[in-house]
């Protein structure tokens, strides 16, 4: 009887250690692949900024499609400005401008055309998955764009990509993944990761930045 007691008494205290080093691992499990995917996440948020920003560039408004937005990097160019030769100190303080010195042919600018994609990305970037949600099974971001009235009546082109935190941390302990949405409702914030916005002009930040 008492060696009976003693095995129970063993595995109690067991069981108890082991909850008491997985009460302080689950935490430290989960910061670490919050971190590894919020990372990806962020990046391929950054890359939907690049060609948002390109296509305003282009077309002078944004858009919230992605089917437009990714044919644009894939088959559209944009224009540059090819740069030959510049204006040395000695001219500056000579009075020179950079016009003057293109009418005398002492330096050229030429406007090309380069592909939008040659220019973003690299090579082997894949566009076509610049709207899937890395560690989804093929879950893509949410795209939006409009116009925001500032308080001194200009119109602004925006626009949002964003991802909620159930979605991208989904499979990971739910309880910290509660805890972390409580967190940013209580500051009035995003419960998830988006850069731009439709509600205001912040210059196409990121809620990371």
């Amino acid at each position: 009887m008492k060696t009976v007691i003693q095995i129970i008494l063993f595995l109690v205290i067991a069981g108890l250690a082991y909850a008491v080093v997985e009460s302080v691992q689950k935490p430290i499990r989960f910061q670490k692949s919050h971190k590894m995917r919020s990372t990806e996440v962020i990046e391929r948020l950054k890359d939907i900024r690049t060609a948002q920003v390109a296509y305003k560039t282009r077309y002078d408004k944004y858009t919230g499609s992605f089917d437009t937005l990714i044919n644009f990097v894939k088959t559209d160019s944009l224009q540059l400005v090819k740069k030959e030769g510049s204006l040395s100190d000695s001219l500056v303080e000579a009075g020179w401008t950079e016009e003057k010195a293109l009418k005398v042919g002492l330096i050229s600018r030429d406007t090309i055309a380069v592909g939008v994609a040659d220019s973003l990305f690299a090579d082997s970037y894949p566009i076509d998955s610049l709207r899937y949600i890395p560690f989804t099974d093929g879950e893509q971001f949410e795209l939006g764009a409009g116009i925001v009235l500032t308080g001194s009546g200009v119109k602004v082109q925006v626009f949002e990509a964003k991802v909620e935190n159930n979605v991208y941390l989904n499979g990971l302990e739910e309880q910290e993944v509660i805890n972390l949405n409580d967190k940013a409702r209580k500051l009035e914030r995003y419960a998830g990761l988006k850069v731009g916005s439709l509600e205001e002009t912040n210059n196409n930040a990121g809620n990371w930045e």
